[in-house]
């Protein structure tokens, strides 16, 4: 089960660098995890839950697997919710993956390349809300994906600033597949 120590302590560790936006995401995380009684419900809207995602890399490392969110409607990286029986946030990542893509992923431990905290609109019963996430890094271990409810269309993304252009993706998500590639 994840704990707020092991959370507080892995946010805290992040060292983003130069990369403002990530400093700053950092630090409303870390107060996020220091002062919030469940940071890790979904139903935390006030102002937000910490939430997991991934920067999967091809096995050459060339390309990104994004997904087109059906709710969003704009292209992501994988990733999601918390759930209570998740050991860590990176293994939430990782199962994330896997809901949402199919893909199967080296047995190498993740590392965490990014954090960003940014809105997500309103919806039925859920008011607007922020995301605090935490971006990790894997590698695929194959290039086989499949669509899932959750996604319109599942892609292998050239990494190239022309294809992140085309696919308008967020500053984040594209400093983080940076920091992933290394």
């Amino acid at each position: 089960m994840i704990t707020r120590e092991s959370a507080l302590a892995l946010a805290a560790a992040f060292a983003p660098g130069a990369d403002e936006m990530a400093h700053k995401s950092q630090e409303l995380i870390v107060m996020l995890l220091r002062h919030s009684e469940d940071p890790f419900t979904r139903d935390q809207f006030a102002p937000g839950h910490i939430t997991a995602t991934s920067v999967v890399l091809s096995p050459d490392s060339r390309h990104v697997l994004l997904v087109h969110h059906r709710r969003l409607e704009r292209w992501l990286l994988p990733g999601g919710h918390v759930e209570r029986g998740d050991a860590s946030l990176e293994a939430s990542a990782r199962r994330e993956v896997m809901e949402e893509t199919g893909a199967v992923l080296s047995a190498e431990p993740a590392m965490l390349v990014g954090m960003d905290v940014h809105g997500i609109p309103p919806r039925k019963k859920e008011p607007y809300h922020q995301h605090h996430d935490l971006i990790f890094a894997f590698r695929a271990a194959d290039l086989v994906v499949r669509v899932s409810e959750e996604s319109r269309e599942v892609r292998w993304c050239e990494i190239s600033d022309e294809e992140f252009r085309k696919y308008a993706l967020p500053e984040p998500i594209v400093r983080a597949v940076g920091r992933a590639r290394g």
